[in-house]
């Protein structure tokens, strides 16, 4: 079995880490910590974890001793079609680890927060409305992650995940009605 196709072990700040580097494309564990909240240490450590899955790959150096991390696709011996699709199968599968880990364990958080924020809803959007709604979402989320926001000492690490696709027709001749 490659390294790449074995399973991750689900964590919030590496899903975390693996959005955030397909959002800026290169970072080092002391950005990732100031965009993230957490320390450079831990982030050194889930990157480094991450590269040990065969996920990203350190960015060769120009000098200095900062590490800088991307994506494995990003290099040029992957071809550039296989990049969206290879990351979002793979942030969707951590997110579903991640949310699977929580709804077995949530007994063993605080009380205040043993529930979750699940919803759904079915929309009729056009192409162009469903990538603007996207924008709106990734913006809103943004405001909650902003490196000089100051969340108060109870925050904590929160996965917020967002699926906008069409509803496909058992005939897959036909466009999403």
């Amino acid at each position: 079995m490659s390294r790449a196709r074995r399973p991750l072990p689900e964590h919030p700040v590496r899903v975390a880490l693996l959005d955030l580097l397909a959002e800026v494309g290169t970072l080092t564990s002391t950005q990732a910590a100031a965009r993230l909240g957490h320390s450079s240490g831990l982030c050194s450590f889930h990157l480094r974890q991450l590269a040990l899955y065969g996920l990203i790959e350190e960015v060769p150096r120009t000098g200095g001793r900062a590490r800088p991390w991307r994506l494995k696709w990003e290099s040029a011996d992957r071809p550039e079609r296989e990049k969206p699709e290879e990351f979002g199968r793979l942030a969707r599968e951590l997110e579903d680890e991640s949310y699977q880990h929580w709804v077995d364990h949530r007994h063993e958080a605080p009380v205040e927060w043993q529930h979750d924020e699940s919803f759904s809803a079915v929309v009729y959007l056009a192409p162009a409305e469903m990538a603007e709604l996207a924008a709106d979402v990734r913006s809103l989320l943004a405001s909650y992650a902003e490196p000089n926001r100051r969340p108060g000492a109870e925050a904590v690490p929160v996965a917020a995940v967002a699926r906008l696709f069409p509803l496909l027709n058992e005939n897959p001749a036909q466009p999403p009605q």
